[in-house]
């Protein structure tokens, strides 16, 4: 199997990108407001031939402050490197220091790629 990795990948179509999500997380997705979620955050991607396998996004202001919004990975190539792959060229390449908040069944992943617990994270919903 050989991946390709796309850093900054301005190139990402919405539609392939919620292929790959609805296989991860349940839900359903507008593409428009995808697009234009897409069209705000740095892209790294992995793929397996024309398939897109992985995808980190960094949202950032390019100085002071840069969050990691996922890192996905599909489920049938997970532990394959591709996930410390992505994160490595996200650190290579982002603008700022990042900050991300990491699931609990996920944390061995983080540590193990040499990232270090920082701020604990709030969440406000502004929906209710």
């Amino acid at each position: 199997m050989k991946i390709k990795y796309i850093n900054n990948d301005k190139n990402l179509d919405a539609g392939i990108f919620l292929n790959m999500v609805k296989q991860i997380w349940d839900g359903e997705y507008d593409i428009e407001k995808t697009k234009e979620a897409l069209d705000k955050t740095i892209n790294v991607t992995a793929w397996d031939n024309n398939v897109l396998v992985g995808c980190v996004r960094i949202l950032t202001d390019g100085y002071y402050f840069g969050t990691i919004t996922e890192i996905l990975v599909l489920p049938n190539y997970q532990h394959k490197g591709i996930g410390k792959e992505l994160m490595k060229r996200v650190k290579e390449i982002s603008p700022s220091r990042l900050f991300f908040g990491a699931q609990k069944e996920a944390e061995d992943f983080y540590n193990k790629i040499g990232c270090k617990k920082s701020l604990q994270s709030y969440e406000i919903d502004v929906n209710v």
